[in-house]
C-alpha cells in the first residue's frame, strides 16, 4: 500500500514505526517517535521536509522516546497528544513511565538507562479535534488516551497501538481497558473499508483487511 507521502520508520527495541507524513510541499508531521532521533533527522532532512507537529497516538515509552531531541532541533514544531494521556510528557513523567515499564519487564532498569526529561506537550487534543490534515478519534483501551489520527481526504488512518495488521495492542497495562479497545475496535471497523491504516508496529493494512 505504497503512499508518496508517507515515510515509514522501524525504531527502537520494540520495533516502533514512526511515520513522517508530508502534507503539503515542504511541512510534516512526526508520528510516535519512538527512538533513534538521527535516524529521524536525517529522514526528514532527505526529503526536504519541515516538520510541524510531533503527534503522540499515546504515552508508551516506546513512541516517544526521540522528542526531546526532536524538539530540540526543530522548537517551532508542536507536540501533541491526547489530553488524557497527557502525565506521560513533562517534567513529572518519568514515575508515570517508571511504573509502566515495571509493570511490563518487571524491572524499570531499561528506563533509568534511556532516561532524558521529557517536555510538556504544546497542544492537548480531544475527540475531534483537527490538526493539521487530520480529525483526532479518541480510541481507549491501550491507554485512556490513546488516539488515531486520521486524514479524511487522503483516506489514511494512523491507529498507533489500538489496531495492527492481524492484531490489536495490549490492554494489560496501567490505563489499560480490554472492554474499551473492543469498542474502539468496533469503532474503526464501521469505518469505510478502504482506508489505510498505518499502525504503531508492522504492516500497513487497510480497515476492510482487519475488519
Amino acid at each position: 500500500m505504497p503512499n508518496k507521502n508517507i515515510i515509514q520508520l522501524t525504531v527502537g527495541p520494540i520495533a516502533t514505526n514512526c511515520w513522517i507524513y508530508r502534507f503539503n510541499a515542504d511541512c510534516a508531521a512526526i508520528i510516535d517517535p519512538g527512538d533513534e532521533a538521527d535516524n529521524i533527522i536525517a529522514a526528514l532532512q532527505n526529503a526536504s521536509l519541515s516538520p510541524k507537529y510531533i503527534l503522540l497516538t499515546h504515552g508508551h515509552f516506546d513512541h516517544i522516546i526521540a522528542v526531546p531531541k526532536l524538539k530540540a532541533q526543530y522548537p517551532d514544531a508542536q507536540i501533541a497528544i491526547h489530553g488524557k494521556d497527557a502525565q506521560y510528557l513533562g517534567p513529572e513523567s518519568f514515575k508515570v513511565h517508571e511504573r509502566s515499564v515495571k509493570y511490563a519487564m518487571g524491572s524499570a532498569d531499561f528506563i533509568d538507562a534511556i532516561w532524558e526529561n521529557l517536555p510538556p506537550a504544546d497542544i492537548l487534543l480531544e475527540e475531534g479535534s483537527a490538526i493539521g490534515p487530520f480529525t483526532v478519534l479518541n480510541l481507549p483501551g491501550h491507554t485512556p488516551g490513546s488516539s488515531a489520527f486520521w486524514d479524511r481526504e487522503a483516506g489514511v488512518l494512523f491507529t498507533g497501538d489500538t489496531l495492527f495488521r492481524s492484531g490489536y495492542g495490549r490492554t494489560d497495562l496501567p490505563g489499560g481497558s480490554n472492554k474499551e479497545i473492543f469498542e474502539s475496535l468496533k469503532r474503526l471497523f464501521g469505518m469505510d473499508g478502504n482506508i489505510g491504516v498505518y499502525p504503531g508496529h508492522g504492516e500497513p493494512t487497510t480497515i476492510a483487511e482487519e475488519r
